[in-house]
């Protein structure tokens, strides 16, 4: 548990201090946010805001981790290091994204093709690794099953597995994408979803099959270390919210929200939780099925829009709605959300079904 705490922590300083430090250098180079035109047309305030802060993110995520795992004088596990190769393999995609926009000066980065191939190669690799390294019990970081609470009882061809395991890692990192469009929104959704999967690697580890074998005991490798993951994960956006909270001084940026997006993906998968995400990341979920919406109704109708814009949080801000009023509003959602995924897992676990 120390781990826990100190990967928390020391997660927290380094985006608290290491932030700072990355606006001043950002802000030096040039490299500030541009904003889409057609967006609302209060965020052209946001033009010249220093963006990449995900690299913050991810740098003190991984500092938090290991020096967790150096004062505790603990190896590192196979899930941890899998899980934060597709953190670190997400942010690279992003941050390429990213540094695009700037140098080219547009508001969109690498082509949907690129930017979706980068996507596939990370997810697949992240997707056949997870499926390697079994423990003495014949546990690997993912199980060959699509599961809720669970792993459900029967398994898949490895091909249809990765193919899962890609759709869950694009969906949700582009979901996060979506979702990062107003002053600390996406950023303090994660700070939920991922203590949210603290919470559930630290109950995993309590009732684990090695330890307390029984009917309703959990088979997921290493879910302490998973936990310590997410803690160092919650740290970070914690203390990068500090900077990124309306009004923002710093941007995550596409380096963030995917390497984020993946992650949450990720600890689902490996905590066999993978349904269970549409509902502790419920808030994600709504705004994509906001574009969904409105670009299938555009469709349909020929011109017409379901909403004045979407994303979600844009729509409302054309109501007239301020934008701290939507991002508190909204994570007062997401908090919901969180409880309500956290109370079926633990209802699952009381009730035995």
């Amino acid at each position: 548990m120390r781990a826990l705490l100190l990967a928390g922590g020391l997660s927290l300083i380094g985006t608290l201090l290491g932030t700072r430090w990355a606006i001043a250098v950002l802000s030096k180079q040039g490299y500030g946010q541009l904003i889409r035109d057609d967006g609302p047309t209060s965020h052209h305030t946001k033009r010249g805001t220093p963006t990449m802060g995900g690299l913050v993110v991810i740098l003190a995520t991984l500092f938090g981790y290991f020096s967790a795992k150096l004062l505790t004088k603990d190896a590192p596990s196979a899930s941890a290091l899998v899980l934060l190769f597709l953190l670190v393999g997400l942010g690279v995609v992003g941050f390429v994204d990213d540094y695009i926009k700037i140098v080219k000066q547009r508001s969109l980065g690498l082509r949907s093709k690129a930017k979706f191939g980068g996507q596939i190669v990370i997810a697949v690799a992240f997707g056949w690794l997870s499926l390697q390294f079994p423990d003495d019990r014949g546990n690997a970081p993912a199980a060959p099953a699509i599961s809720f609470i669970r792993a459900f009882n029967w398994e898949l061809p490895t091909i249809l597995v990765i193919l899962w395991v890609l759709i869950m890692i694009a969906g949700t990192s582009n979901a996060v994408n979506l979702s990062d469009g107003l002053d600390g929104l996406a950023t303090g959704s994660c700070v939920m979803v991922f203590a949210a999967y603290t919470l559930v690697g630290i109950w995993q580890n309590n009732q684990f099959c090695e330890i307390t074998p029984g009917g309703q005991c959990y088979e997921v490798r290493d879910p302490l270390d998973l936990a310590v993951v997410a803690a160092a994960i919650t740290g970070a956006c914690f203390g990068f919210l500090w900077w990124n909270a309306p009004p923002a001084n710093i941007f995550m940026g596409d380096t963030g929200s995917l390497s984020l997006g993946g992650a949450m993906a990720g600890l689902a998968i490996m905590t066999r939780t993978e349904l269970l995400l549409i509902v502790l990341g419920g808030l994600f979920a709504l705004i994509t099925l906001s574009v969904i919406l409105q670009v299938g109704f555009f469709k349909l109708t020929k011109g017409k829009r379901l909403f004045r814009m979407t994303p979600l949080h844009h729509h409302f801000e054309l109501l007239g709605w301020a934008e701290v009023t939507i991002v508190i509003r909204f994570w007062i959602i997401c908090g919901i959300c969180v409880a309500t995924g956290l109370g079926l897992f633990y209802a699952q676990w009381v009730l035995g079904v």
